[in-house]
């Protein structure tokens, strides 16, 4: 419940911009209403509307993926925990392999390579961590994309009101300021559209950025903690995967060994 809560407020405060630049136009042209100010921006419009609701959507998004108990649930920390007080490695790994959170993965990264000693399983386990940050952080960058190309836009349609402008100047002089002041209308609009979605789009992507760089630290010593102090000694080579092994003796190899025995 909170949760859902917490994505509706954050949805309403990165629309929040584009209500109150509505309420302000009507306040002061009574007779526009939201609709008719995003057909007065042009085409551009529609391009900022689409970035409009990719920033929502990826916010609430990476914000649930990034949130602490979704990437470290508690159940699967404790069911962890469990198997490897219980000495049951090989239970432990099954668990991680059938979970779906980043800490199962993890986890199940680090059992893979936990017969090959401390040092290969501790690389194991920060390549996963690794991998994990990366691929959110891609998501977040997208964010920083559309905060850099919806001002673009807003400017594309700002070229395109005053070539609109000019040209009218040139063929009607400023005999007919209703025509002169749609096009200067669509320059306002576009450019004011363009800095409505990029302001949010920035401030969603610096807040997230620093959201997951919390929540990574977090993952990381929750899966640390689970091999702190773990006898390599006695899991050395042990296959506490058991997965199936593909990569068998060169047949050269295995062909001079069948010709010695023979």
């Amino acid at each position: 419940m909170k949760t859902i809560v917490r994505t509706t407020a954050l949805a309403a405060f990165l629309l929040l911009p584009t209500a109150l630049f509505g309420a302000e136009a009507a306040a002061g042209e009574t007779k526009k209403t939201f609709i008719d100010m995003y057909k007065e921006g042009g085409s551009v419009m529609h391009i900022c509307a689409l970035f409009s609701v990719g920033v929502v959507w990826l916010t609430i998004d990476i914000w649930m993926r990034t949130n602490a108990k979704k990437m470290t649930p508690p159940s699967d920390v404790q069911s962890a925990q469990q198997f490897f007080l219980a000495g049951d490695y090989v239970g432990a790994y099954q668990a991680m392999k059938a979970g779906i959170s980043p800490f199962t993965q993890v986890a199940r990264a680090a059992l893979s390579s936990v017969g090959y000693g401390k040092e290969a399983t501790e690389e194991a386990l920060i390549a996963e961590v690794d991998k994990i940050n990366s691929t959110l952080q891609t998501r977040i960058n997208y964010l920083s994309v559309i905060g850099v190309c919806a001002p673009m836009v807003g400017l594309l349609g700002t070229v395109g009101g005053m070539r609109g402008a000019f040209s009218e100047l040139g063929t009607s002089g400023i005999g007919d300021p209703t025509a002169l002041s749609a096009h200067i209308g669509e320059v306002l609009v576009a450019t004011a559209a363009g800095l409505f979605v990029a302001i949010p789009a920035f401030m969603a992507f610096y807040f997230l950025r620093n959201k997951l760089q919390a929540a990574v630290h977090h993952l990381q010593e929750e899966a640390e903690a689970l091999f702190r102090n773990a006898p390599y000694e006695y899991l050395k080579d042990a296959d506490v995967g058991q997965e199936a092994t593909y990569a068998a003796l060169p047949n050269w190899v295995a062909g001079g060994e069948a010709a010695a025995q023979g």
